[in-house]
């Protein structure tokens, strides 16, 4: 990249989101950097799915051919690195880096996803993304017919087990501790021929990331093919909350329907902003506040 430092718009995140909103932006000629750190959440996740016209493909062919799109745009310009600060300056923002850069920008756009907080189980976070998951939209197809635990507890359980009855009928659900379920929900499970194990798993023994057993704090183990978890997480980047952008009660970035945070001139768009967790919803999203963004641009000089 060159170096300037003064932008329109600095997107932090360049993921499907973040590069998805730099095309928008890239196409009605807006001078754009976009900070990456090189490091997506599913960087270990073999295949993306449901997603048209890259239905299978790897997730980090999906985003090579995108950055490669993206750069095609002159305005666009891209910096390996990780955003660490930001501050309001005068109406305008600058954000810092963890190579000691600073740039400044009119508008904010974060793509920065979030993290998950895996717990404290051997071999979890070797098996996530392959065959621990957390999605069925994004994942249930392919272990359809499978021997399926599901690693949560009262509603949110019964909520995955209810999606997941469609594609297996052999279910079991791990509440890690005492069960959580009102009548009402075990009387579903019942129905449903969905076990309940309140045992906690202490390791996963696994091949490669692929799933063989699960073995319990009483030292037996049963064999299973895949599992859903539902893990809690953070937001990935600090910069957002820091500069006073307002979080929900799950933890996402509050945004409006356009996609604008509670501080004005700041964007959020992907992961950190929603629930619903899939590469199709990444690009949407991008695309739509990247169009919000230059939106406010125009409106502000034209």
């Amino acid at each position: 990249m060159t170096e300037n430092i003064n932008f329109e718009v600095i997107i932090i995140g360049g993921s499907y989101a973040g590069l998805s909103a730099a095309m928008a932006l890239g196409r009605s000629l807006r001078n754009v950097l976009v900070i990456d750190s090189g490091l997506p959440c599913n960087r270990q996740t073999p295949h993306s799915h449901n997603f048209l016209t890259q239905d299978g493909e790897k997730p980090a062919v999906i985003a090579a051919k995108a950055r490669a799109e993206v750069a095609k745009y002159p305005t666009v310009q891209f910096l390996t690195d990780l955003a660490v600060s930001g501050l309001q300056v005068n109406g305008t923002y600058a954000i810092s880096t963890q190579s000691g850069k600073t740039f400044r920008a009119k508008k904010l756009v974060f793509a920065t996803g979030i993290k998950d907080n895996f717990p404290d189980i051997k071999g979890f976070a070797e098996c996530w993304g392959i065959s621990v998951v957390h999605c069925p939209y994004c994942h249930g197809y392919e272990i359809r017919n499978q021997k399926t635990g599901i690693l949560a507890n009262g509603a949110k359980a019964v909520h995955v087990a209810s999606l997941v009855n469609n594609l297996t009928k052999d279910i079991t659900v791990f509440t890690m501790g005492r069960a959580e379920f009102n009548a009402e929900e075990l009387e579903k499970l019942r129905r449903n021929n969905i076990k309940i194990i309140e045992r906690s798993i202490t390791e996963m023994q696994h091949v490669d990331g692929q799933l063989d057993n699960l073995v319990f704090d009483d030292g037996t183990m049963q064999a299973y093919d895949a599992l859903y978890a539902a893990v809690p997480f953070t937001q990935h980047s600090e910069i957002p909350a820091a500069l006073g952008c307002e979080l929900n009660e799950q933890g996402y970035i509050t945004i409006d329907n356009f996609y604008s945070t509670t501080i004005k001139g700041v964007y959020a768009c992907g992961d950190n902003s929603g629930m619903m967790r899939a590469v199709a919803n990444a690009v949407f999203s991008g695309n739509f506040a990247g169009a919000m963004v230059n939106k406010e641009l125009t409106e502000e000089h034209f």
